[in-house]
């Protein structure tokens, strides 16, 4: 087994990861840490550089591979320099230095999309890479964070996403008024999940509403969607409670409704199904 060629934690280059854990330094150069050999897998088309330990690289030769096959700097490190980058506390030796790879919200909008996250004021980077796993799961065409919601190169958001950050275009920083005007310009019902909508989920898909191209907007965790937010869309959508639970949690009610979106689009009719 090879010897490190990282060892220090002195090292520029470890300096300069391990500033990448502030949202300020992230912004600034335009990078992002991932952590673990799922996520480094996914990312091969969006990394920089790759620090890995001796016994990693062996266990994980593929990827090694991979990344130097992309012209991906990749360094051998101690178990010391690979945590002191990495944000959790049991590091599986594995860490990647990415691009920013957020898409502009025009070209979401150019691609004519039929099913679309938004996150709007959601603070929790947990929830928010959560969110953005289920939405690429269901098979939406991209995610929206408004310009109140969380950092989705937050450690814990990319960590969350399970690589699903690298599957699908996200858009960052909308305001969400403009999000909701732009996507009803392009043709997507824009529902609101809400506890409080007038509107049941069930009934939408009885009532065979749920076919067409749509845009789901969750809100934040503590206080959900803010009544001017509710107003800008074509309607407010409740996930039927059929228990005694009290609520859903904010990935639980997002994953009910984008599987509702996504089956009425695959039925007969949908925007999905066939003939389309």
């Amino acid at each position: 087994m090879a010897s490190p060629e990282l060892t220090s934690l002195r090292s520029p280059r470890i300096t300069a990861a391990r500033r990448l854990a502030k949202r300020s330094f992230r912004g600034k150069e335009r990078r992002f840490v991932a952590e673990g050999p799922q996520a480094v897998r996914e990312a091969i088309g969006h990394l920089v550089e790759v620090y890995v330990t001796p016994e990693a690289a062996e266990r994980h030769h593929d990827i090694v591979a991979a990344a130097r096959q992309a012209g991906v700097t990749v360094l051998t490190a101690t178990d010391e320099v690979v945590a002191d980058v990495c944000d959790t506390v049991t590091p599986q030796g594995v860490v990647g230095i990415c691009r920013f790879l957020d898409t502009p919200f025009d070209e979401v909008l150019r691609a004519r999309p039929r099913l679309v996250a938004v996150l709007a004021s959601v603070r929790d980077p947990g929830n928010a890479g959560t969110v953005l796993r289920c939405a690429d799961a269901a098979g939406a065409d991209a995610v929206v964070l408004t310009d109140a919601s969380v950092d989705i190169y937050n450690p814990k958001a990319v960590r969350a996403s399970a690589g699903s950050l690298f599957h699908l275009p996200v858009a960052v920083g909308v305001p969400a008024a403009e999000a909701v005007a732009g996507l009803r310009a392009a043709g997507v019902r824009v529902l609101a999940a809400d506890g409080a909508g007038q509107r049941d989920l069930d009934a939408e898909l009885d009532e065979g509403a749920m076919g067409g191209p749509t845009a789901w907007v969750f809100g934040n965790e503590a206080w959900g969607l803010p009544q001017a937010t509710r107003d800008l869309a074509d309607a407010v959508v409740r996930v039927p409670l059929h228990g005694h639970a009290e609520s859903l949690n904010l990935a639980t009610a997002a994953a009910v409704c984008l599987y509702a979106s996504a089956r009425a689009q695959r039925a007969p009719g949908g925007c999905r199904g066939a003939g389309h």
